[in-house]
């Protein structure tokens, strides 16, 4: 029997970069904030894979971040979006609903 984990696996890490960048173009968070996010949607991540996503993000230019003195704590680093990542997440947002389109007709046809 085929297991089905590794292929829901792929897929979730196939939209991660979108939704970190969506959740992002709502206002800056720091990393904690944005796995809360994404937990709310059942999209689980943990640090090991969010933070070496943000660096690449940061060094592709598509997030820039600042820090911020915390009371409980280290500073915080808050990330944001640059102006090329907002394009690019319109540009990712338009060939995701395209995306999901085909599939969802390619689904419905093969009923």
């Amino acid at each position: 029997m085929v297991n089905s984990e590794n292929a829901k696996a792929q897929m979730r890490k196939g939209v991660l970069e979108l939704c970190i960048l969506s959740i992002l173009s709502q206002g800056e968070a720091y990393p904690t904030e944005i796995i809360e996010k994404l937990k709310t949607t059942k999209l689980v991540v943990v640090e090991g894979t969010l933070y070496p996503l943000l660096t690449r993000l940061k060094n592709t230019g598509l997030l820039s971040y600042r820090w911020e003195e915390s009371t409980s704590g280290p500073p915080r680093k808050y990330y944001f979006l640059t102006e090329i990542g907002q394009t690019y997440l319109n540009e990712l947002q338009v060939s995701w609903i395209e995306l999901v389109n085909a599939v969802n007709t390619t689904i419905q046809n093969s009923k």
